[in-house]
């Protein structure tokens, strides 16, 4: 590492150098491109290397994000999303105590957004506190909706997940710079970031990448199959009018893309039947995902949760957990579990086995149609698959948590994403989310947690595979 005039910290990469800025001790290098920009005739290629550079690169500003529209209003009101358009948005950002200081544990973060929304720019997403803490926090972007996960002819499957291990090599040839250790790299995810961790954890592509994984309200259950996979592109294409292969979609104009993208999204949710998008594409995505990960027998070998339990990853540790209320966060979107009718609430369960007789036992005891709603299915999409990978692993190979915080707003209570600025200890960034007087002393609880579980593989409490085992943050 060598300093700026400006005494800002400059570090070589494998592409060229790199200025960063610091702030109270921490070093943060923003924006740099970890692979080529996905524009063009190679929109649906795997991720190229990023083009080297001349002289220093100035890395004090966020880069590009991914393509995506926003949140609708009663989401946008609780999670915060940052939206800046530009082609070089495969860019990830740095956060490091001290680039001279080498041996530092790595923690590299996959935002959710359910494959279609976010980036490594929110504030609650800011890694300052890791590396205050002294861990070298990495934030990525990979490529989201159809241009990232979309099955089409002509196309690399997985491109998003191909985008992902792109940055995990990128943190192996370069992290040292940095002051981190590459041996010692955790990745950690949230929603459809903490499912792409359980899809890199299965895949044989990622040995060596990371010896660490910390899952957060996720599953490992989310992979279609390409046939299934190319019904839903079918359907694209035939809203857009062009043939399903990768020439015809990298031709489309990136609104117009995006535009179908949404009226694909909204077919999907309000009509999940497999006879039209394939059954293991609305079971995997849980009827709200239309654009999934696939088994393409080399990213994915299979379904996640399946590969783990035939071992894949068996020697990295995990820690994986779920909110307590995860659905109720969705359910604001509706007006809330109060709005949620008796037929509403069984037209859902109803797909569900068991459901319905669940539904029927919780009213007759006097519970709200909305509450058992969103209960049965935090359980069915996030508590009982994450016990299940747990189950699936040996006994001594995974944490478990859960997070019980309950926010204000909206009745959300320990609802989906809730946990985030605990995790990040970025409570007081995130009011809208977590309400005005959010407990700090569960921030300390959970941030502590994640740093020595990325430093030694110790988060503080035993491992195990059941609800006996279960760490709660409350």
């Amino acid at each position: 590492m060598t300093r700026s005039h400006l005494d800002a910290p400059v570090v070589t990469t494998g592409a060229g150098r790199v200025s960063g800025r610091t702030h109270d001790g921490v070093a943060a290098f923003l924006g740099i491109p970890y692979a080529a920009a996905p524009v063009g005739p190679v929109a649906f290629d795997a991720p190229g290397r990023p083009p080297a550079w001349e002289g220093v690169r100035e890395a004090d500003g966020y880069g590009p994000t991914a393509p995506q529209v926003a949140y609708p209003a009663p989401i946008a009101a609780l999670l915060d999303n940052v939206i800046e358009l530009g082609d070089d948005y495969l860019n990830l950002n740095v956060w490091t105590p001290d680039p001279g200081a080498g041996g530092l544990p790595v923690m590299v973060w996959i935002h959710g957004g359910a494959f279609t929304r976010g980036s490594n720019r929110l504030a609650i997403y800011t890694g300052d506190t890791f590396a205050r803490d002294g861990v070298v926090c990495v934030g990525i972007n990979y490529r989201l909706g159809t241009a990232g996960f979309a099955s089409v002819r002509g196309g690399v499957e997985n491109r998003g997940l191909r985008d992902q291990i792109a940055a995990l090599e990128w943190v192996q040839a370069n992290i040292e710079s940095f002051g981190g250790d590459p041996g010692n790299v955790t990745v950690f995810g949230e929603s459809a970031g903490a499912m792409s961790v359980a899809a890199l954890l299965s895949s044989p592509l990622t040995r060596g990448l990371f010896g660490r994984a910390i899952m957060q309200s996720g599953n490992g259950s989310v992979a279609a199959t390409i046939d299934d996979a190319r019904r839903v592109s079918a359907r694209l294409a035939e809203i857009l009018g062009v043939d399903a292969d990768a020439e015809a979609f990298a031709a489309v104009d990136a609104d117009a893309l995006l535009a179908a993208q949404s009226q694909l999204a909204l077919e999907c949710m309000l009509d999940p039947d497999p006879a039209v998008w394939g059954e293991s594409t609305v079971r995997q995505g849980m009827g709200i995902m239309s654009q999934i990960p696939v088994v393409d027998g080399e990213v994915l070998t299979a379904v996640p949760h399946e590969a783990i339990a035939s071992g894949a990853g068996a020697d990295i540790p995990l820690l994986a957990g779920w909110n307590a209320d995860e659905f109720r966060f969705f359910l604001a979107a509706t007006g809330g579990a109060e709005a949620v009718t008796e037929q509403a609430a069984a037209a859902i369960l109803g797909r569900v086995d068991g459901g319905l007789d669940h539904l029927r036992a919780r009213l007759d005891v006097g519970e709200r149609a909305g509450d058992v709603l969103a209960a049965a299915l935090t359980a069915r999409a996030f508590a009982d698959p994450t016990e299940a990978l747990a189950a699936s692993r040996a006994p001594d190979s995974t944490h478990l948590y859960e997070f019980g915080y309950s926010s204000p707003h909206a009745d959300i209570r320990a609802g989906h994403a809730v946990e985030i600025p605990f995790v990040f200890d970025h409570v007081d960034q995130a009011h809208a989310l977590v309400g005005p007087e959010p407990d700090q002393r569960i921030a300390d609880e959970m941030h502590r947690a994640w740093v020595d579980f990325a430093t030694t593989g110790d988060p503080g409490w035993m491992p195990g595979r059941s609800r006996h085992h279960v760490r709660r943050f409350d």
